[in-house]
């Protein structure tokens, strides 16, 4: 985005970094508004930044670990891309956990209000792994929608064929360009999607919890079908693939997906069993 001598500004940290202000803020209206302690939130919701980029970072390592096994201090690099969402909302929803439990905090009502900072951050993420070029990169394809990136994109390295790590790609000989799905926008039309739903949860509202757990069913259903199946991911459960369309079926996300979609039914049916 800007890069000034040793200044360097990535596109995909900035979005991040605008998400999380804008998040807050508009977490805080809402808590204002319900009649709650936003103050409380704040501190709340600083270790869950802190603790949510910790599970993104962990979890996108457990999903791609092929190539921090050989680069390990990689990492710690944060900056450079790669984060797992599930594993942000996991960390993040273990800080308010802990505060809850130790502090007597609000648990579903600050999950809720954060649930439109979540969607932001999805959609900003996704911009920012397109505008990294390699993030999240999609399989070859010979679907009209492919998009093959221009010379000048120095940031995608191109696609190896019959390799899904796009990290591996230094072992292929032929190096191409695409067509490939465009996964960063998919991904991106997916926190678009979410957006809008976050609101229409919150304005809903029939208990506290209703929106941070239709946040986490939708999103782990959206990836899964709109996202997942196109991105060059290695497949943990190669229920499918279809190398001519650039499809392939399970990946690590997929995976986790399920027993998520799970859980979450199981708790909006034990939270509006416990509002009455």
């Amino acid at each position: 985005m800007i890069e000034i001598g040793p200044l360097r500004i990535q596109w995909y940290g900035f979005l991040l970094t605008l998400a999380i202000f804008v998040g807050f803020e508009l977490a805080r209206r809402r808590l204002k508004a319900w009649g709650l302690d936003a103050e409380r939130f704040e501190t709340a919701a600083f270790w869950a930044v802190v603790f949510g980029v910790v599970g993104a970072r962990l979890g996108y390592v457990l999903t791609s670990p092929g190539y921090f096994l050989e680069n390990p201090l990689e990492i710690l690099y944060v900056w450079h891309g790669g984060l797992s969402f599930h594993g942000a909302i996991l960390g993040g929803a273990l800080a308010f956990l802990y505060h809850h439990k130790r502090r007597g905090y609000p648990l579903w009502p600050y999950l809720d209000a954060a649930t439109p900072g979540v969607a932001l951050g999805i959609l900003a993420g996704r911009i920012g792994n397109l505008m990294n070029g390699s993030d999240t990169a999609g399989r070859l394809t010979t679907l009209p929608i492919g998009f093959t990136w221009p010379e000048w994109a120095k940031g995608f390295p191109g696609v190896c064929p019959g390799i899904d790590d796009i990290s591996q790609v230094y072992q292929c000989a032929e190096l191409l360009r695409g067509p490939v799905h465009l996964t960063q926008v998919y991904g991106a039309l997916v926190g678009l999607i979410l957006l809008p739903l976050a609101y229409y949860w919150l304005k809903k509202k029939p208990f506290y919890g209703y929106a941070f757990w239709q946040l986490i069913l939708w999103y782990s259903v959206l990836r899964s079908v709109l996202e997942e199946p196109f991105r060059l991911n290695p497949l943990w459960l190669p229920v499918y693939r279809n190398e001519e369309l650039g499809i392939g079926l399970l990946t690590a996300t997929q995976v986790a997906s399920l027993p998520l979609i799970l859980l979450s039914l199981y708790m909006l049916r034990r939270l509006r069993t416990q509002a009455g």
